[in-house]
């Protein structure tokens, strides 16, 4: 062999090789557009600090939409603004697949009106109810059919798809089951699709995760939801840290995979958006868990501790302090 061939050979071995530890070098993350803000701020602060050595995508194809990825095995880390259901860890357990579950933060889930409507002061859960529940479709298409003292003017409805932790939620939460729900709305896995769409219609509501609403505080008003005391209480981290916002205040999670955990650029992520969580949640408005609640997550993560400390049901009402016993008792 020549000389320049042997040149030629070494140096395509050294791109393929480097090629090859960049691929490595890829943290692969899909999910929920809930929890979309915070994994996002954590990695492009991570990407920084790693000088583009690790490249973090994330995705927003839902929660739902994300453990459908991450049960086959194709993404390392699954945002989730609720706990693994049953079916989606009976098909992890199919394909092999164990995790372990770290809480993250906590999300006021708001219910946003058009800032030109001078009508909603408040709503029940009974009057969301009423427009949400599967009986409304094509029946409750007024506001006035809702409340009396509403205006007789088209009811225009925003929420998540099917794919989303937070359409399981707030069915679970206002309907009384989850996925239960009117079809005949304008839906999407993607909050800035219902943001918008608020924002352009007087008699349009909607609902999502609390940073999309403190995003766009010019463009949507937050609606008070009258609480299980009977008070209305605007959403908002106080409220979500004394309890009083609910039954619409949850904890949101990332799920990440035990083989990616092998990976040194998974686990460092994972240490990295622990470490980092509770300034970084702040800042895109979600409400952070107390600083042990990081503190038993890397516990979990150092000792690979696997499953869930739910029962794969989208559970409502579960406080700060309740988590923090859980997964104290994983």
């Amino acid at each position: 062999m020549s000389g320049f061939k042997q040149t030629a050979l070494a140096a395509a071995a050294l791109v393929l090789g480097a090629q090859a530890a960049h691929a490595q070098s890829l943290v692969k993350i899909d999910g929920s557009s809930t929890v979309f803000p915070v994994t996002e701020a954590v990695a492009e602060d991570f990407q920084s600090s790693k000088k583009g050595e690790v490249k973090v995508t994330v995705g927003i194809s839902g929660t739902g939409g994300g453990f459908k990825k991450f049960c086959r095995g194709e993404i390392d880390i699954a945002d989730a603004s609720r706990p693994i259901l049953k079916k989606e860890m009976e098909a992890c357990s199919q394909a092999g697949i164990k995790y372990v579950e770290l809480p993250v933060a906590f999300d006021a889930l708001t219910v946003v009106a058009n800032p030109k409507n001078a009508f909603i002061k408040q709503l029940s859960v009974e009057q969301l109810k009423k427009m949400w529940e599967p009986g409304a479709q094509g029946t409750i298409t007024s506001w006035k059919q809702v409340d009396p003292s509403f205006p007789d003017a088209p009811l225009k409805l925003f929420g998540a798809g099917s794919d989303s932790g937070t359409f399981d939620y707030f069915t679970e939460a206002i309907v009384g089951k989850a996925k239960a729900s009117r079809g005949d709305y304008t839906a999407s896995e993607d909050d800035n699709v219902l943001v918008q769409g608020v924002s352009r219609d007087v008699n349009a509501i909607g609902y999502f995760g609390y940073a999309y609403y403190a995003e766009n505080q010019g463009k949507l008003k937050a609606v008070p939801i009258v609480n299980k005391e009977g008070k209305p209480v605007q959403p908002g981290a106080a409220a979500v840290l004394d309890g009083s916002y609910n039954p619409l205040s949850r904890p949101i999670f990332i799920y990440v995979a035990e083989k990616s955990l092998e990976k040194a650029e998974v686990r460092d992520f994972v240490t990295y958006y622990l470490k980092n969580a509770s300034k970084l949640a702040t800042e895109v408005k979600y409400v952070p868990l107390p600083a042990k609640a990081y503190e038993i997550a890397l516990d979990h993560v150092n000792k690979k501790k696997l499953g869930t400390v739910f029962g794969g049901e989208a559970e409502v009402g579960v406080t700060i302090d309740a988590l923090l016993a859980r997964e104290a008792k994983l």
